[in-house]
């Protein structure tokens, strides 16, 4: 794992909606859950966990698609859908940005993997540690620290 030069931009397909990361990725993930699968079109959906206050929408107004509430809101391009970032309902610490929507992906790595007990049987990742479901909440603030160690 490397650790991406901030700031950090991206922008959807068509362009009309621009991010930026100004604050240090918290960890980096891969899920295999069935929404995820459908929302990603894939076998599963990677992720970036950035501080709230980190996550800055620079152009465009991103819409709500895919779930809508009440647990977590997935936000997209009003043109093009595609899928920029996910607040979780009750967490404000942290948003859950797509990766492949920055410029510059050489960086990213999933360092640890959800919801394998619905991967796809020939989806591998390289992920540091696997979790059939997710991991339990008391483990997060260790699973940072480790992601922030290696860095």
């Amino acid at each position: 794992m490397s650790t991406p030069s901030l700031p950090l931009d991206g922008s959807c397909r068509c362009g009309q909606v621009h991010i930026r990361i100004t604050k240090p990725p918290l960890m980096t993930a891969a899920c295999h859950c069935r929404g995820c699968q459908k929302m990603s079109s894939s076998a599963f959906s990677l992720t970036v966990m950035v501080p709230a206050d980190g996550l800055d929408v620079t152009k465009g107004a991103p819409v709500e698609c895919g779930t809508h509430g009440p647990d977590q809101d997935h936000m997209a391009c009003p043109h093009c859908m595609s899928w920029i970032f996910t607040r979780i309902t009750g967490i404000d610490t942290f948003v859950n940005v797509r990766p492949t929507m920055f410029d510059d992906t050489s960086w990213f790595s999933p360092f640890i993997e959800t919801m394998t007990s619905a991967r796809l049987p020939w989806a591998t990742t390289p992920a540091r540690h696997s979790y059939v479901e997710w991991p339990p909440m008391d483990r997060f603030e260790e699973l940072i620290a480790e992601y922030h160690a290696q860095g």
